[in-house]
């Protein structure tokens, strides 16, 4: 595995198998787009995706967001990202922010949003890219891009209603209302809800969990779960059955086993 990239505005820490993805932008409330944040996440996912020696990602903010998606400033200003005419503009979406929704998207192992604060816009789409979303309890959510006139050019209308269905995704765009962290979980867009305080510890605990079962049947399983979103149940029998095949060869697959059989605690290598 190459070693860890460096980033600009971001963190990533390593522990055990599990990768930590800080946003570390406070000042601009780790908005996306002026920062260039993106690009510290798809330079992640690659650099996981180059081994095999991390089974679980998560990504969270310093201070009192999660992300603040784009940089409204810029827009009215319409400099950096949001300067040029309109080939201009949806060339600089397509070869920036957009890049952030693909690297998500290829990312080998699962996720975890640890929304530690406001997730507006962008910040929400990044979120849902994530396999699974916990939040504090002060969090705040919004698809708020119609507010500004303008609509989730990173992707996120295909991420929300996947998620949660076309009709709770459109009130939630054509509204572009902000909601809390209980009804987000109500809607079903959070797996947990937990006190600031405890958010940490919860997401670690689920992190460790993930991370300690055999690495080569997880990333399997996350290209399954992906495959099943797009392929006819026959055509994902197929994938299915060449995977079965895959791991059933796997050295963890025969520990797995003689753990279960001889009542104690598999011991993984990632073979």
């Amino acid at each position: 595995m190459s070693e860890k990239p460096e980033l600009r505005g971001a963190r990533l820490e390593t522990e055990g198998r599990i990768a930590r993805l800080v946003l570390d932008r406070d000042d601009v409330r780790n908005e996306l787009t002026g920062t260039k944040l993106y690009e510290a996440i798809v330079e992640t996912v690659d650099w996981i995706n180059s081994g095999e020696e991390i089974s679980v990602l998560v990504i969270t903010g310093t201070g009192k967001s999660f992300s603040a998606g784009g940089n409204v400033k810029d827009m009215h200003e319409r400099r950096g990202a949001f300067d040029g005419d309109v080939y201009e503009l949806q060339a600089k979406y397509r070869t920036g922010i957009q890049m952030m929704a693909t690297a998500m998207h290829r990312l080998d192992v699962p996720s975890i949003a640890q929304i530690n604060g406001a997730a507006i816009g962008a910040g929400l789409d990044l979120a849902c890219m994530c396999d699974l979303r916990i939040a504090s309890e002060t969090a705040r959510l919004g698809e708020t891009f119609v507010n500004l006139g303008i609509i989730p050019g990173d992707g996120g209308a295909w991420f929300l209603q996947r998620l949660i269905g076309y009709q709770k995704a459109a009130e939630l765009t054509f509204t572009g209302r902000l909601i809390d962290a209980r009804e987000a979980m109500q809607l079903g867009i959070l797996l947990d809800v937990v006190p600031a305080e405890k958010l940490a510890g919860r997401v670690n605990a689920l992190a460790k969990e993930i991370a300690a079962k055999p690495p080569r049947a997880l990333r399997l399983t996350k290209r399954l779960m992906k495959n099943a979103q797009r392929l006819e149940l026959d055509d994902f029998l197929d994938v299915c059955a060449v995977f079965q095949g895959m791991s059933h060869h796997t050295a963890d697959h025969g520990e797995a086993v003689d753990a279960f059989l001889s009542k104690r605690n598999p011991r993984f290598s990632g073979r």
